[in-house]
């Protein structure tokens, strides 16, 4: 065989080899890739904030989850359906949150057949109970059904049929709140059954100008009728309502949040005119006050200047009676203040009297007093004296009579005390002696240094010789 047949050869042994390696990672890869799929099949995770329905197409049968948590289920023969527990439905409110539907305002018609749009947002909560969740997704079957099906129209037709129990003007002129609570009210308990009626409606408004009146800016009644949709009440003064398709699936609306409303073309305009016509009635009210308050004003001026004349005159005449009152009195107060001061001055003598004797007699008391303390401390004295000479009498006459035992013990006291004393007393005797009489003395330095001298070779001589 050539090179060429051998290297042939081994590609094709080669090739066998992958073929088989292929074989055995497919026979053993696949059970695993199956029961890996098949374990994923079979076990459900659950999120907070959601609720499943697991449909078992064998059985039939529906089970609910509410819970975060892991399940299990049919593998490959279930079907999973996913619900929102809470749900907002946005009716133009399109801005500030991820809301899950976006849809243009509502178009409503009120009682008077003006349109208004209305941006109103809506938030829904899903009931929890297993039988209601069950029953609404046999109806509904998915999320999206349910919010297009039931809760977009249901909001809808609730706020259609709201807005036909107000007027344009009612609505746009400070009805917004009350038009909001009966919204809330009809999604939560049910729309009111209503009826179309001619209704008359009171209004507050400024009283014409120029008429006979004494202030123009007061209000009067005025009644008008009007077509509205009322509730219609049962015995009790409640209304009857209608049936509320939530409630039966357990949904409740947790809130209701309304935007700024927009009135069609006209009924803006209707509203800006009567704003006009209001701000124009009262600025000629305004005109009218003021010039009724400017001549009120000059007539005031004029009765002012008549009573300030009055007023001075009567002020002149009151001056002089005043000054002349004023001479008396001071003259009044001049005599009574030198009867004060001569009372004073005899009051002040009296009481320096009284002074002086009282201290004459504080010191004659103090002086009895020193008198009779120096009697007894002398007495005193006296006695002390006596006693003290009595126990030293005592004392000499006891020692008198044991004259030996006193003398005994004066004796061990006084060698008690040397002994203490001179216990490691030493006496030592000098080895050297430099002296002499008068003649032969130290007389001089140098016969000092001599001494000192020879003292020291005296010294030397005896360690020399102990050595």
């Amino acid at each position: 065989m050539n090179s060429a047949d051998l290297a042939k050869g081994l590609k094709v042994e080669q090739r066998r080899q992958l073929i088989r390696r292929g074989l055995k990672a497919a026979v053993v890869g696949i059970p695993v890739l199956a029961v890996a799929l098949t374990i994923n099949s079979s076990v459900l995770m659950t999120d907070a904030g959601y609720s499943y329905v697991h449909q078992n197409n064998i059985t039939g049968e529906l089970d609910v989850f509410t819970e975060p948590g892991i399940h299990f289920r049919m593998p490959f023969l279930s079907k999973i359906t996913q619900y929102d527990q809470v749900i907002t439905v946005s009716f133009g409110n399109n801005t500030g949150e991820d809301f899950y539907q976006r849809l243009d305002p509502v178009q409503v018609r009120f009682a008077d057949t003006y349109i208004g749009q209305i941006p109103v947002t809506f938030r829904f909560k899903l009931s929890t109970d297993p039988q209601a969740l069950i029953k609404m997704h046999r109806e509904f079957r998915n999320n999206s059904n349910l919010i297009d099906a039931l809760l977009v129209k249901n909001a809808r037709n609730v706020t259609v049929i709201t807005a036909t129990q107000y007027t344009g003007e009612e609505f746009f002129q400070g009805g917004l709140n009350q038009f909001k609570s009966k919204l809330g009210d009809q999604l939560r308990e049910g729309i009111y059954l209503t009826e179309r009626r001619q209704v008359e409606v009171e209004e507050m408004d400024l009283a014409p100008v120029g008429m006979n009146q004494s202030n123009p800016n007061q209000l009067q009644r005025t009644n008008q009728l009007v077509w509205k949709t009322v509730p219609v009440l049962d015995s009790t003064g409640q209304p009857i309502r209608q049936d509320n398709p939530l409630l039966q699936y357990g949904i409740h609306v947790t809130q209701v949040t309304i935007g700024d409303p927009q009135p069609e073309t006209q009924l803006d305009q209707l509203l800006a005119d009567k704003k006009r016509l209001v701000a124009d009635r009262i600025r000629a009210i305004q005109e009218q006050e003021t010039s009724k308050a400017q001549a009120e004003t000059e007539q005031l001026r004029k009765e002012i200047q008549r009573t300030r004349e009055v007023q001075d005159a009567q002020r002149q005449k009151e001056l002089a009676l005043i000054s002349q009152q004023k001479d008396v009195e001071v003259a009044r107060q001049i005599a009574e203040r030198e009867i004060v001061e001569v009372e004073k001055t005899k009051r002040l003598a009296e009481v320096e009297k009284e002074k002086e004797l009282a201290i004459a007699e504080a010191n004659l008391a103090i002086q009895k007093a020193n008198a009779l303390s120096s009697e007894y401390e002398a007495k005193a004295i006296l006695e002390k004296g006596r006693a003290e000479s009595e126990v030293l009498k005592a004392k000499y006459a006891a020692l008198g009579a044991n004259r030996e035992v006193y003398l005994a013990e004066l004796q061990r006291d006084v060698a008690n005390s040397l002994y203490s004393n001179l216990q490691n007393f030493q006496v030592q005797m000098p080895q050297n002696y430099i002296g002499g009489g008068e003649a032969s003395g130290l007389k001089t330095n140098l016969d000092v240094i001599t001494g000192f001298g020879a003292l020291g070779l005296m010294d030397q001589t005896k360690k020399v010789v102990s050595k």
